[in-house]
This record gives structure tokens, C-alpha cells and sequence, in this order.
């Protein structure tokens, strides 16, 4: 069992894997400075200066100065601007992802079609012929190697 998860553990695709989820947790990282720090600040400023990381809805009824007071007193809140926060920076991060996908995509198309060509067209009479030929079939002439 030892030596079989071993195996496992080595296989290309467990390390891909790992690496992948590294840059990823990096990558959220980024991702949230980018939405707290840099998007939605201007957007608060542009909104009336509203800072959304302190919008919340106090559902005990009672008055407190700001969500740090409200939370220290143990007030139930409902924090619909972190919620915000996080709904924009999961938007990014979907988005990049999706772009990642269709790039992998793209690339492994043009691999395939690589893979797939086995003719090749001789460059004196046009005709189609097999890839790895030197010599063509019908005007018998000599093929370029490279």
C-alpha cells in the first residue's frame, strides 16, 4: 500500500495538481487586495464614500458606532458588504479562470491538429502526399527533409 501511494504521489499529474493549488490560494490572495484595496474603493468614493466592508444590517435592534463595536458586542449582523467583496472578487477570479481554460484549449487544438496532419503538399506539382515521403510519387521529385 505504502509503495503504491508512492506512485501516486509522484505521478505527474498529483504534482501538476499540487502546484496548481499553491498559485491558486497565492492567487486569491491577489485577487482580494485587488477587490478591498483597489476596485471598490473608488466605487465607494464614486457611491457617496461608502466603504463596503462596514455595511451591514444590525439584526438585534440595537444602535452600535461600526461593525468592529457591533461584533464585539455580539450583535447577530447580516454583513452584505464583505458579502459584495467577495461576490466581485469570486466574479475575477471566474473570469480569469475562464480565460486560463480557453487559453489550455486553444493550445491543446493546435496540438491535435500538429498530431493529426500526416500529408504534406509538394511544393512542385501541388499533390497531396504522405508526411514522412522524400521523394514525391508522381513527379518524382526531390523533397526538402526539414
Amino acid at each position: 500500500m505504502l509503495k503504491e501511494f508512492k506512485e501516486f504521489a509522484i505521478k505527474g499529474n498529483m504534482l501538476d495538481m499540487a502546484v496548481g493549488i499553491i498559485i491558486g490560494a497565492a492567487f486569491g490572495k491577489i485577487v482580494t487586495s485587488l477587490v478591498e484595496d483597489i476596485i471598490m474603493p473608488p466605487i465607494g468614493l464614486i457611491l457617496g464614500k461608502v466603504d463596503f466592508s462596514s455595511l451591514y444590517i444590525n439584526l438585534s435592534g440595537e444602535q452600535f458606532a461600526s461593525v468592529e463595536a457591533a461584533k464585539a458586542a455580539g450583535a447577530p449582523l447580516i454583513r452584505y458588504g464583505v458579502f459584495l467583496n467577495q461576490a466581485i472578487g469570486f466574479v475575477i477570479v471566474a473570469f480569469a479562470v475562464f480565460l486560463l481554460v480557453k487559453a489550455v484549449n486553444h493550445l491543446r487544438k493546435q496540438e491535435q491538429a500538429a498530431e493529426e496532419q500526416t500529408e504534406k503538399t509538394c511544393p512542385l506539382c501541388q499533390t497531396s502526399i504522405p508526411i514522412a515521403a522524400t521523394r514525391c510519387p508522381n513527379c518524382t521529385s526531390q523533397l526538402d527533409e526539414a
